[in-house]
């Protein structure tokens, strides 16, 4: 292996590593959102479902 095999390598390496940590870096930056967009979720998904009249379609089990 000569200098030039070398320099080659080191700078392949360097392109490599450089592109992960830009891949890590939108990955980062985009957590939040998806963190929010989870929750949404979540949220909506334990939410009872609204019935015809636009209340809450679970009956009432209040006998008060």
């Amino acid at each position: 292996m000569n200098w030039d095999g070398i320099t080659l390598g080191i700078l392949a390496a360097f392109g490599c590593v450089m592109l992960v940590l830009a891949q890590i870096r939108e990955v980062l930056a985009k957590l939040p959102e998806l963190i929010r967009a989870w929750r949404r979720v979540r949220q909506e998904l334990g939410a009872p479902a609204p019935g015809p009249d636009g209340h809450d379609s679970e009956p009432d089990t209040d006998t008060g």
